[in-house]
């Protein structure tokens, strides 16, 4: 077992040569990481934000199948992108990436920006994400600060304090722009690397993604591996024998709990369905006609008065929950067969084929309903 040493100021430069030589035999061999085409590390950040790395891979290939380049990703289909992107959640992100790439193509004729400050102006781009393109692509000392970087970098320290305070993310991105300059003033002929198939454009690459991966794979929120990290020896939340107790996060909302009535309703072998609006929550994605209703009780008399049918014709099937920041959302399901009569149809609603159901996007939580609770062909 490790003993923890007593609580000292880290050594940085120990700090970072600790973590590029530990970077170099335990990377992971992540498809990103063959290569150091800007494009494709931008859409390997934007689809790893709060998703887990396994999720991300099959999602990762299939887009770079579909749309290898800037020139494809902006001449693509909106509904293409939003269908590569379906299950990743946060649909403005596949949006953004559209329209950072039209941007792209108009004013660098499909080059990628190499400035960070240009990355930057990109849209749906912010300070995390421009610096780990412009330090992993280029090489360049650019700082990033991640919930994986937050929880190492405070352990390092012992850092007190809220973590998206002003103070303490000011000290963070300095310290997080300390380690990776110290990194870039290293030569490369000493800079330990990791082995083919893992390219790396030099050591601002390798730090960054060092703390990346330190976050992820051993200085984790619970049972940290302190005994496999290369730098407890440096660690003041390790020599206090309280890893878990950093990052000093403000206590999560309460989470609230919300309802809706949503209609199955099928009529000659066609689903009723309806896209949601621009400038809104899942923009240009399809779902089942749903209404938010006070309570599970008051479901069914809610989604009757918004058709304007009697609650007999509503034939209860079960329910889904799913969660979106601090709210719970619980739909709960109602089918309807036959002709619409004298119902009143939700403004925009369409009678789409099945068979055209599995091309079209749409939300995480309508399309479980609709492998779930729709037959496997009509």
């Amino acid at each position: 077992m490790v003993t923890p040493p007593s609580p000292a100021a880290p050594d940085w430069e120990q700090v970072v040569h600790a973590l590029l030589k530990w970077f170099a035999g335990s990377a992971r061999d992540l498809p990103w990481r063959r290569t150091t085409d800007p494009y494709a590390i931008w859409i390997s950040e934007v689809m790893l934000q709060q998703t887990q790395v396994r999720t991300v891979i099959p999602y990762w290939e299939r887009w770079m199948r579909e749309l290898p380049t800037t020139g494809s990703l902006a001449s693509a289909p909106a509904e293409t992108v939003l269908k590569l992107w379906e299950g990743l959640g946060y649909y403005s992100r596949a949006r953004n990436l559209q329209k950072a790439a039209v941007q792209i193509q108009a004013t660098a004729e499909g080059r990628f920006p190499t400035a960070h400050e240009a990355i930057l102006e990109l849209p749906g781009i912010g300070p995390y994400t421009a610096g780990a393109i412009a330090s992993i692509a280029y090489n360049q000392p650019t700082p990033i600060l991640d919930g994986n970087i937050i929880r190492v970098l405070t352990r390092l320290e012992g850092l007190a304090g809220d973590p998206k305070s002003a103070v303490v993310q000011s000290a963070l991105w300095s310290r997080s722009a300390e380690l990776v300059t110290r990194a870039s003033e290293l030569p490369r002929r000493r800079t330990p690397l990791p082995p083919a198939p893992i390219q790396l454009s030099g050591p601002c690459s390798a730090l960054n993604q060092s703390l990346m991966e330190l976050g992820a794979t051993h200085c984790t929120p619970a049972r940290p591996n302190c005994a496999a990290c290369p730098i407890s020896r440096e660690c003041q939340a390790f020599a206090m024998g309280t890893p878990e107790a950093f990052p000093q996060t403000a206590p999560r909302p309460t989470t609230m709990s919300r309802h809706l009535a949503t209609l199955l309703w099928e009529h000659k072998g066609r689903w009723l369905l309806l896209r949601r609006p621009e400038n809104g929550i899942n923009e240009g994605l399809w779902e089942f006609p749903n209404i938010e209703c006070g309570s599970a009780e008051s479901a069914p008399d809610a989604a009757a008065r918004w058709l304007s049918i009697p609650s007999a014709r509503l034939t209860p099937s079960g329910k889904v929950t799913n969660a979106i920041t601090r709210f719970r959302y619980t739909q709960h399901l109602f089918r309807i067969s036959g002709a619409p009569g004298d119902a009143k149809l939700p403004a925009g609603s369409e009678w789409v084929p099945f068979a055209t159901l599995a091309q079209i996007p749409m939300s995480g939580s309508h399309r479980r309903i609709a492998k779930r609770h729709l037959p496997t062909e009509t």
